[in-house]
């Protein structure tokens, strides 16, 4: 088997490792913004932001008539509110000054999103508020036919010296484009965790637009289980000093494709950001994709930067598509890097546990628990943990793949201690 590769273009199950010919990737921060559909036409799969998405499967949120008209019909998703003291949640037409306040749209979901809604959901976290839980949007799509593509605009503000959490949760189907727009203010922290709960079928686009100011804190959370998803988040800053970490963790079924695009866009001085994203593939057709954009502008001197993808492909048939890529304007800084890699189970750790009595069923769980464990321990909220790693394992059960392997098993007998 393969050892963990290091690839910047795509890496398969077969061992193949080749960064492909030479070709011109252009800047992400180049890419068209706009509040105009005619701005940024319906995609055809060979432009660089969707050269990896399975399009067929996300064409009906493309579609801004269908998007307008499901969304205006309003009966295919429902959300569910539960918030604490000195959280306020209102819905506000789309021409409130706070909407589309963070950014346009850039790309055609984000479009669709945007141009298929008139009207918001807004989540406050009151200035000085040290929120005592987390507050809760359960988005709830019931859309078993997939046949109605609905949009949804969220915008999440944490005022200044504010501290709380935020869980953005998906069940049920749906056919989702979704714009979430986020500020986190001078002095602010927040953390806001979403989570991609979906049933199978479900299919869901997000444009996650986040500007951070001045020495503001954000913790941001992407955990991806179910349905079809392509999570694209753009973190910038306003002002000096300002602090991201995002996270992502994503497993990976037969069939399914999940995508995470993130951006950080470093143009103030003295900011920091830490982008680490750990996926696990398995079954015929999975297929995930993470592409890992950084920019550090001419006025970002200081600035403090490191993005990380690991893949870990279960089972034949799965593959996985990791590209970093780190734009540099200016070398007054404190250090940037990125890394990736993709592999299959490490058989010295198996031999490792089994040699010392552990079953191979249990050395299996052990090793995928592990890998995904330094992500799980930084979400910060009990219950989001516990359920992402009982569905990890329910996963693992459902598909025998922790079952013992009856070929090449080097710790048959466990060696005497």
């Amino acid at each position: 088997m393969p050892d963990l590769l290091t690839d910047h273009s795509r890496a398969s199950l077969e061992g193949a490792h080749s960064h492909g010919p030479a070709r011109y990737v252009s800047s992400r921060a180049d890419r068209p913004t706009s509040f105009n559909p005619a701005d940024i036409p319906v995609p055809h799969g060979r432009e660089e932001e969707w050269r990896f998405t399975a399009l067929r499967r996300f064409a009906p949120l493309l579609d801004l008539d269908a998007v307008r008209s499901a969304t205006a019909q309003g009966e295919a998703l429902r959300i569910a509110m539960d918030v604490p003291e000195g959280v306020t949640v209102e819905t506000v037409a789309r021409d409130d000054a706070r909407i589309g306040s963070v950014g346009a749209p850039v790309d055609r979901t984000g479009i669709t999103a945007w141009c298929g809604v008139t009207t918001a959901t807004v989540l406050t976290l009151t200035a000085g508020v040290e929120a005592d839980r987390a507050a809760r949007l359960t988005v709830v799509g019931d859309d078993p036919e997939l046949s109605r593509p609905t949009a949804q605009h969220l915008h999440i503000v944490a005022e200044p010296g504010a501290r709380g959490t935020v869980v953005l949760d998906h069940t049920g189907t749906a056919l989702l484009t979704q714009s979430v727009e986020v500020v986190v203010a001078e002095g602010a922290e927040l953390t806001l965790v979403t989570v991609q709960g979906w049933e199978d079928t479900a299919v869901h686009a997000a444009n996650h637009r986040v500007e951070v100011r001045g020495r503001g804190v954000l913790k941001h959370v992407v955990v991806s289980l179910g349905g079809d998803v392509r999570i694209c988040p753009d973190l910038g800053f306003s002002g000096e000093g300002g602090h991201i970490d995002a996270y992502g963790v994503y497993f990976t079924d037969s069939g399914q494709h999940q995508e995470h695009r993130p951006y950080v866009a470093h143009t103030e001085p003295h900011c920091y950001s830490r982008v680490t994203y750990k996926g696990a593939l398995q079954g015929e057709g999975a297929h995930a994709v993470w592409v890992g954009d950084c920019l550090i502008g001419q006025a970002a001197r200081g600035t403090d930067t490191y993005e990380l993808n690991r893949n870990l492909v279960l089972t034949e048939g799965a593959k996985a598509d990791s590209v970093p890529n780190l734009e540099i304007e200016n070398g007054n800084i404190e250090g940037a890097g990125h890394a990736s890699a993709t592999g299959r189970f490490d058989d010295q750790q198996l031999f490792y546990l089994r040699a010392r009595g552990i079953p191979e069923t249990e050395a299996r769980r052990l090793v995928v628990l592990g890998f995904f464990n330094e992500i799980v321990a930084e979400i910060g909220v009990d219950e989001v943990e516990e359920r992402l790693m009982a569905a990890i394992e329910k996963e693992l059960e459902l598909t025998g793949l922790i079952a013992a392997r009856t070929d090449q098993d080097p710790a048959a007998e466990p060696a005497a201690e």
